[in-house]
Formats: C-alpha cells, sequence, structure tokens
C-alpha cells in the first residue's frame, strides 16, 4: 500500500512533467536536458526510496529509516525542484487561487514549516506511530517530501524571490537549514534512545539501539553537511555569474546609448529575465 500511494503520484507527475516538456520542445522556452534528468532522477529517487530493499528494513533499523526520510525529503526533492522552470510551471500558476498558495514559497514561511515538520516526525509520539501504523507512514513520507520541495522551491525554483531575497539572505537561508538539521542530528548522536519501536528489529539484526540511533544521527550529519557544501558553492558561482552578466546588460545598454541602473538590471538577471531585458533595450522599448 505504501509503495503504491507513493509510485501512483510519481508516475502521475512524471507523465504530465513529459507532456508539458514535449509542447514546449522546439520553443524558446524549451526545457533544457539537464532539467528533465533531474526531475526524473528525483522521481525515481523516491520510488527506490520505498520500493527497494531500503523501505523493508528501515521497519527494523532507525538508520536505514534516516536514510530514506534524506533520500524522500531532501536529495530527491532538490532534485525534482531543479528539474522545474517558469514556463514548464504556467498551466499551474494560471489556475484559479494559487497565487495565494505562493506564500507558502516565501523563504521564511517555507522555512519554519520545513523545521516544524522535521522535528515533528522525530518526536516519539509520532515517528513510532509512523513506523506501527502504514497509513501514518505515507502521511509522513508524503509530508517529507511535500515540504522538502517547498523549502528547495524557495530557494532554487523558478517563481519570484522576495527584493530582499538576496545573496546574503540566501547564505542565511542555506546556514539556517543546515544548522536545523544539525542540532536534531546532536541530539541523536549523544541523546539517549528515544525510540523503543526499533526494538524487534534492533535484536533481529543485532544492532544495539543505541548505536543505531547515533549511527541515525551521524548519517544526517554526513548528508547534510555535503549538501550544505554543494549549495555554498551554487550560490557562489550563481552570484559571481549574475555580476558579470549584469555588469554586461549595464554596458550594453550604455552602448545602445539608454540608460540602465545597476538595481533594475540585477533585479532583472535574479529572475532570469537578462535576455528579455537586452532584447526591450534593442527594440527601444525599455521606461
Amino acid at each position: 500500500m505504501l509503495l503504491f500511494l507513493l509510485l501512483f503520484p510519481a508516475v502521475i507527475i512524471a507523465a504530465l512533467y513529459a507532456r508539458r516538456v514535449q509542447t514546449l520542445r522546439g520553443t524558446r522556452r524549451a526545457v533544457p536536458g539537464w532539467r528533465q534528468v533531474s526531475m526524473f532522477s528525483g522521481l525515481v529517487l523516491i520510488v527506490i526510496a520505498v520500493g527497494s530493499p531500503i523501505g523493508s528494513i528501515a521497519g527494523d533499523l532507525f538508520s536505514v529509516h534516516m536514510v530514506e526520510h534524506l533520500m524522500l525529503g531532501d536529495i530527491a526533492t532538490l532534485l525534482i525542484v531543479l528539474g522545474l522552470t517558469a514556463p514548464l510551471l504556467a498551466p499551474v500558476l494560471q489556475l484559479p487561487g494559487f497565487d495565494r498558495l505562493q506564500i507558502f514559497v516565501n523563504p521564511i514561511v517555507a522555512f519554519v514549516l520545513w523545521a516544524a515538520n522535521l522535528y515533528l516526525w522525530h518526536l516519539p509520539l509520532f515517528h513510532e506511530a509512523a513506523v506501527r501504523d502504514e497509513l501514518i507512514h505515507v502521511v509522513q513520507h508524503a509530508a517529507f517530501v511535500f515540504f522538502g520541495i517547498n523549502i528547495w522551491m524557495a530557494l532554487l525554483g523558478p517563481l519570484p524571490k522576495p527584493a530582499w531575497f538576496g545573496t546574503a539572505a540566501q547564505f542565511a537561508y542555506i546556514v539556517a537549514v543546515r544548522l536545523t538539521g544539525a542540532v536534531l542530528g546532536n541530539v541523536l548522536i549523544f541523546g539517549e534512545v528515544f525510540y523503543s519501536v526499533y526494538d524487534p528489529g534492533l535484536a533481529r539484526r543485532g544492532v544495539g539501539a543505541a548505536s543505531d540511533q547515533a549511527m541515525a544521527g551521524g548519517i544526517m550529519m554526513l548528508e547534510g553537511s555535503v549538501l550544505t557544501i554543494c549549495l555554498l558553492a551554487w550560490l557562489f558561482l550563481k552570484t559571481a555569474k549574475q555580476t558579470d552578466e549584469r555588469q554586461e546588460l549595464v554596458e550594453f545598454a550604455r552602448g545602445q546609448g539608454v540608460e540602465l541602473t545597476d538595481s533594475r538590471a540585477a533585479r532583472a538577471v535574479a529572475a532570469g529575465r537578462g535576455d528579455e531585458l537586452r532584447e526591450r533595450i534593442v527594440a527601444g522599448s525599455l521606461s
């Protein structure tokens, strides 16, 4: 049941995504190949997390359960968000009332919801309920996927970002996500054993409860560190690229006899509309 409830949406999303990609193919809004690979890799990773031996062993060992959750809530969701573009999402964005839902991808809202969801499901009451009850387990996994996509959409997604969410704010966002996970990881490593639900599985596999929980915390810390390094590298490269593109736009406008401020060029570049602004400069329609 768990596999079906997560596999079915993945198949539907993959089909809708492929259809939209086909519609945009051959146009200037075509979805780059690397984004398509990223999207389908994320969906496949979700299926692997719940449909492979990882999913079955996760009921016995907390450390393996942690691997499953990190695959679902961190890595797969990141790949899915990287597979999205604004033109690809256009039909969804035009749905009635959808604009009101964009509050969820406000960086502050997205972070608070993600952090609350992460800690909620690691409280013994809720975590053990998810291990024991398959339906609650489905809800847990769906929550990790939803809020995982949401937190990466706020940082990496194609939707417009708040004006204040510049490089410094994005750096703080990445660090805040890292520290939130690190606190939980340290609690799992150095705290008492929180979950008795794994005792039968631990006994079958000859693993100690304290060692299993410490390993889960260590895996969480390691994955979070690698992910943070990758995100900070991305932020550095993106900032350098945007700085160069902004300067090129200002110089290009000056060469066309058009006055373009650094702030306006920066906003266009940050929104991914540098080429559009360049075309408007050439057409003389900049106002």
